[in-house]
């Protein structure tokens, strides 16, 4: 992975605090829309946590590809991403 590892455990610990409160607030049977408020926003996160680990895919994997065969293959693996994302 070429993405930076801090920034990237950093946003993943903030989503997992952030989805323990979630399971927190199920259980005390707290408000459907503060949950549902929370669930978006650690949607966001992880949403971020991608985009890190896909532009550094970008910049360094399929830019410093070896070959055309290799690099076109990699266009096809994002490409491949990019349409369950865009779902």
């Amino acid at each position: 992975m070429k993405a930076d590892k801090d920034t990237v455990l950093q946003l993943l610990k903030t989503a997992k605090g952030q989805i323990d409160g979630i399971i927190k607030m199920v259980e005390n049977d707290r408000y459907c829309i503060d949950i549902s408020h929370q669930v978006m926003a650690a949607e966001a996160v992880l949403q971020k946590v991608n985009r890190e680990i896909l532009t550094a895919h970008l910049k360094h994997c399929v830019k410093d590809a070896s070959d055309p065969t290799e690099k076109d293959q990699k266009v096809d693996e994002l490409i491949a991403l990019l349409s369950k994302i865009l779902q």
